[in-house]
């Protein structure tokens, strides 16, 4: 008797949701979980409906456990998205076709909107009608009233974890069979695995329906070197996460995100560096380890990074990083806009959604119509200019998809000011890249002289750090100059080398000063995540502009572990890919015994950073 109730209560516990110890790739209770999941899934590899069947109602569990009862909310995208799926490939009347796509797309990302863009639509409706009301979670209430009791707190809307993952991940597919790019899928045990997939659902990659659906009803192969293979990304991952990311994280940069008035300039500048090796770590670490567990059950996942750290210039790096979203936004927002032949009605409707959003973010009107002022210029420009409307209309396409892009990890000015950054930088090296060096001089010169101007009379920290790191900028550019112009036509391999290591370092630093905007926008309460992320950025760059008489030595040596990581994470980062692609094919053929305790070694080495508070996934929050 007592066996069976401490059987009946160990599954209580499995079944059950606990807020505070979600499920994480990390945790002990993970890998248990998966050393089962995988056990039984060894029975139905070869019955391809089994297999689905099975790791779909396992990937429910999985998001149970991660988010409790918002799995609801994964269930109902999944029923309605399929069934319009099947509406849309039967129907031959386009208006049907396109009627049921709006309705699908006005579902999918009115669910994401709710939970996401509650507080920023809350703000736009009590400034455009002078009132004030506090957001209330409507969804919640509803599910109270079924239930019967109050289960759901209704002070506040919480983010379901994943969820811009996955409502991308419906759209695309429900946009794919309109196209007629793929088929529906027949059967919707089939459909819920390919949504709810646990390796990759709660922060990506975001997976294309043409490249995982005809994995559903292949059979289950595995070899030994995809064996290998699976077992490195694994523990890739974890190193990633767990020695570079979280200790980083907690030893340095949350500290002084925290309370960046205590700290000098010095210190805040490294912060924004290390937090730079951080997130990649965090999200790649994530990206890894969902790549090696999908192999292990023998499915395939795009990589969704490549090296992003050794991207010359801002456009590569967005073909480097986060790679399946970039797509994502290229095929399902930017070429419908125009792309870059032409601009379309959906331009217009979101030059005015964007310039809406910025008046409600910064509170500002001058704010938001020097915004509407630049969109309104270039799309008269492209007017006047006919040679050059295409260039200019496919740069404003650009721009527009970078704001959303930013605008999607998070309704604050903080993320738009990152996603807008970003696509400056990606148009200022299109222009400069079709200048000719005379232009560059020019140019170069003048800001030169101006900037150093500004640094020189402004008092104002913001403008001092702002205008330092443009003239680093302009400085790098005159330094790409010299080289142009002196090494032209005699230049050497040790020159070139040169060249492209100089770019990379420029824009390392460009992304790392635009991550200020994206971290400081972070891990907020969304009620209160506009005026919060604004404070600590603007504390930020005060420290950056004003507190420099710390002694540089003193604080590396008080944290010289961080800065070794650091050091020993950049040079692992921008090692050569062929050296890569050769350590882990070596690991993949190692015998099975030695293979294991290299596991065994690793995971016992990584376990030792382990903090005494289990950190997140960073994308867990998007």
């Amino acid at each position: 008797m007592e066996i069976l109730q401490l059987f009946w209560g160990y599954l209580q516990h499995v079944f059950s949701f606990d807020p505070n110890s979600p499920l994480l790739f990390t945790q002990f209770q993970f890998w248990a979980f998966f050393a089962l999941v995988f056990a039984l899934f060894a029975l139905t590899g070869s019955r391809p409906l089994l297999r689905n069947s099975y790791l779909f109602f396992v990937s429910l569990l999985f998001y149970y456990k991660t988010s409790g009862f918002f799995v609801g909310l994964l269930i109902l995208v999944t029923i309605t998205d399929f069934f319009i799926a099947q509406g849309i490939y039967k129907s031959k009347v386009h208006w049907k076709r396109k009627a049921l796509l709006c309705l699908s797309v006005f579902i999918d990302l009115g669910i994401l909107c709710y939970f996401k863009y509650s507080y920023f639509f809350a703000d736009l409706f009590g400034q455009l009608f002078g009132t004030t009301f506090e957001v209330t979670n409507v969804a919640a209430q509803m599910g109270n009233q079924v239930l019967g009791s109050n289960v759901f707190s209704v002070d506040k809307i919480i983010l379901p974890v994943g969820i811009s993952f996955y409502t991308f991940q419906v759209i695309s597919y429900t946009a794919d069979v309109y196209k007629g790019l793929v088929k529906p899928v027949r059967n919707i045990l089939d459909f819920g695995f390919y949504v709810s997939f646990f390796p990759q659902l709660v922060a990506g990659p975001i997976v294309k329906a043409s490249d995982f659906i005809p994995q559903l009803y292949r059979k289950y192969n595995l070899s030994r070197m995809q064996f290998g293979m699976a077992i490195f990304w694994i523990l890739n991952g974890l190193v990633k996460k767990i020695v570079l990311s979280d200790y980083l994280a907690v030893n340095f940069i949350d500290r002084i995100f925290d309370n960046p008035h205590l700290f000098g300039g010095f210190e805040t500048v490294c912060a924004l560096f290390f937090y730079s090796l951080q997130v990649y770590a965090d999200f790649s670490g994530y990206t890894d380890i969902a790549i090696g567990l999908s192999l292990l059950m023998g499915f395939h996942l795009p990589a969704n990074f490549n090296s992003p750290y050794k991207a010359p210039n801002c456009g590569n790096f967005w073909k480097r990083w986060h790679i399946s979203l970039s797509r994502w936004l290229q095929t399902y927002l930017y070429i419908p806009l125009g792309g870059n032949r032409n601009i379309t009605f959906g331009t217009f409707f979101w030059i005015c959604t964007i310039t809406l959003a910025a008046l409600i973010l910064s509170g500002n009107i001058w704010i938001s119509l020097v915004v509407l002022i630049i969109f309104c210029l270039v799309v008269f420009t492209g007017y006047r200019y006919p040679e050059k409307r295409r260039k200019i209309y496919a740069n404003l396409n650009s721009m527009i998809t970078m704001l959303l892009g930013g605008l999607w990890h998070g309704a604050s000015i903080n993320f738009m000011i990152w996603g807008g950054l970003n696509g400056v930088g990606m148009i200022v090296f299109k222009f400069w890249r079709d200048m000719s060096l005379l232009r560059r001089a020019l140019i170069c010169t003048l800001l030169t002289a101006i900037l150093a101007g500004l640094i020189w009379y402004s008092p104002a920290p913001l403008w001092n750090v702002l205008m330092a790191f443009m003239l680093f900028i302009v400085f790098s550019a005159w330094v790409r100059y010299i080289y142009e112009e002196v090494c032209h036509g005699t230049s050497t391999r040790f020159t070139e080398v040169t060249a492209h290591a100089w770019a990379i370092l420029v824009t390392f630093t460009f992304i790392t000063f635009t991550r200020l905007f994206f971290r400081s926008g972070s891990n907020l309460d969304p009620a209160v995540a506009n005026e919060t992320a604004w404070k600590i950025a603007r504390e930020m760059v005060t420290a950056m502009g004003t507190r420099w008489s710390v002694n540089v030595w003193d604080v590396v040596s008080a944290y010289h572990n961080v800065f070794i990581l650091f050091v020993l994470g950049m040079i692992i980062h921008w090692l050569p890919s062929r050296l890569k692609r050769r350590y882990r094919i070596c690991f993949a053929k190692l015998p099975l015994p030695v293979m294991c305790i290299v596991a065994i070694l690793v995971v016992f080495f990584t376990y030792q950073f382990v903090t005494a508070e289990m950190q997140p996934f960073i994308y867990f929050q998007f």
